[in-house]
């Protein structure tokens, strides 16, 4: 095994830890095992392991210990008052094995575990409400871990290992990602409902060309969507003020600082009209992204099925 040697040669810090860690963890439960009984044998038989074995074991651990962790009698031992000290924090630290243990093990239960959720800020008032009513009237003991937040913020937190499947716009296209189209949403001009276009039902993006806009920031899918649509419309808008909540700026735009794209709200808001983009094409493509290479858990990989049936479907008319 390489070793990270100081000045004077001896192990560094981080690697003596590290070196500790190796020769100490294999070894805590045999300890624990053979403190508990006060006797080899009986420890022995109930680890399932050889008395010579564990023997030696014990051994071994007092010399990298450097300390008297048992005074013996034949098989029979007792602990030192070193060794009771040691047993403290051994039981505290096998107990917190054992509860990771256990909630990897939940997490994972086929029936009741947990899936990491991630989805975008504006799915979360009725889209991803709905779906997991819909998901739980077949799976009810799933948990969830939802995370709302912009596309490359979960991106991110994927990569992470964080989440295990998140709702996404644009659908995100990069070779360590699986990513699946699952719907379409058209994107509106919303305007003060005392705007110059407040009486018309549709309109072609060009026609916005000297409005000034009120957008997301920049890293939000439905900024650089905004941005795409509206130089293919041939100009590049004018943006009076970046946020991060889409129901925010059609506020915004009822109080008469711009205008924007946006896709239908869960409940209309006065003060605005919302109004068809007839040329180019607005619209936000939504899709579900994962790791490549992720296994998943039972719960993951029922939800991620979930969700791909409702392909078309997924998003409300």
């Amino acid at each position: 095994m390489a070793h990270d040697y100081s000045s004077q040669g001896r192990l560094s810090p981080s690697s003596y830890e590290e070196d500790m860690r190796m020769l100490l963890a294999p070894r805590l439960a045999y300890f624990a095992g053979v403190a508990r009984h006060e006797h080899v044998t009986r420890a022995a038989q109930e680890l399932g392991v050889p008395q010579s074995t564990l023997s030696r074991a014990m051994v071994r651990l007092e010399q990298d210990l450097g300390v008297t962790l048992f005074t013996r009698k034949g098989r029979t031992v007792s602990l030192t008052p070193a060794g009771r000290d040691f047993l403290v924090s051994v039981e505290r630290a096998l107990a917190e094995v054992e509860r990771a243990a256990e909630s990897v093990r939940a997490d994972a239960d086929p029936s009741g575990g947990k899936v990491a959720f991630g989805f975008l800020h504006t799915m979360g008032s009725e889209t991803v409400p709905e779906l997991i009513r819909a998901f739980r009237v077949d799976h009810p003991r799933i948990r969830f871990t939802l995370v709302q937040n912009y596309g490359e913020a979960m991106i991110e937190r994927l990569r992470a290992g964080e989440l295990d499947l998140c709702l996404t716009s644009p659908v995100p296209d990069a070779p360590d990602l699986v990513a699946r189209r699952l719907d379409e949403q058209r994107l509106r001009l919303v305007v003060p409902d005392d705007h110059r276009l407040a009486t018309r039902k549709r309109i072609r993006l060009a026609e916005a060309a000297d409005e000034t806009f009120v957008t997301l920031e920049g890293g939000y899918g439905l900024r650089r969507i905004t941005d795409a649509l509206c130089a293919e419309a041939g100009f590049s808008p004018r943006v009076a003020f970046e946020g991060e909540e889409a129901e925010t700026l059609r506020g915004l735009v009822a109080a008469g600082l711009g205008v924007a794209l946006l896709p239908p709200p869960a409940v209309p808001r006065p003060g605005v009209v919302e109004l068809t983009v007839t040329a180019p094409r607005a619209i936000r493509e939504v899709g579900v992204a994962w790791l490549d290479g992720h296994v998943d858990t039972p719960p993951v990989a029922a939800f991620k099925r979930f969700l791909l049936s409702r392909r078309g479907n997924l998003l409300p008319d």
